[in-house]
């Protein structure tokens, strides 16, 4: 389903820090098939692959994202080789207003790739609400690299660094994606994906941790 040809040529920046985006990542109709066969997760969070259902193409799409060429690319592009790290994929399918806040990701996090699955996205309406930023600090949102806005088949990926800084502006609604991280250890992956499944399983019986 990936297109690794697209991928394979985006440009990749390195400083102040490793990343790149691709927007061409899949085929309109195979953004349709995921789309239908998307989980159907209810309210927001991070949710592991174990702990959802998911149809035939969103299955196809993991397998590509999990395969041993697509993680061969992964690591050319951002210089860093990720053969045999420990690789996590989770889902999310809505976004809470308090989502967004400037980060770095984990130290236990080698390199993170988004692959946004929204077959629309009104910029005219939503402006840069939900757009993810690439930024030059931790303390300023508008000192942006790059803005990418979550339009279905746009793919973001970076290296992990202490100056590998995030976020958007606060959106709450659909806003889906799939999030590769490869980690550092089997323990650290362990201990990431428990985290993930502990709370996937609270938002399931608590309506209320939703929103």
């Amino acid at each position: 389903m990936l297109n690794l040809d697209a991928v394979r040529a985006s440009p990749v920046a390195r400083e102040p820090f490793t990343y790149f985006a691709c927007n061409a990542t899949l085929h309109p109709a195979d953004l349709a098939a995921i789309g239908r066969d998307f989980p159907g997760i209810v309210g927001t969070g991070i949710h592991p692959l174990q702990e959802l259902q998911y149809g035939p193409a969103f299955a196809r799409l993991i397998d590509d994202l999990r395969s041993p060429e697509f993680e061969h690319i992964m690591s050319e592009k951002l210089a860093v080789d990720l053969e045999g790290r420990p690789l996590m994929i989770t889902v999310r399918g809505h976004c809470h207003r308090k989502d967004g806040r400037i980060h770095t990701d984990s130290k236990d996090k080698v390199a993170t790739i988004l692959l946004y699955l929204n077959e629309s996205w009104q910029a005219g309406a939503n402006g840069s609400r939900g757009c993810l930023r690439l930024l030059r600090s931790g303390t300023d949102l508008e000192d942006k690299l790059l803005e990418i806005p979550p339009l279905g088949g746009t793919l973001v990926a970076f290296r992990r660094s202490e100056r590998s800084w995030h976020g958007h502006h606060p959106f709450e609604g659909p806003r889906r994606y799939v999030m590769c991280n490869w980690l550092v250890s089997d323990a650290a992956h362990v201990r990431h994906n428990g985290l993930h499944i502990l709370s996937s399983k609270i938002k399931r019986l608590d309506p209320r941790t939703w929103f």
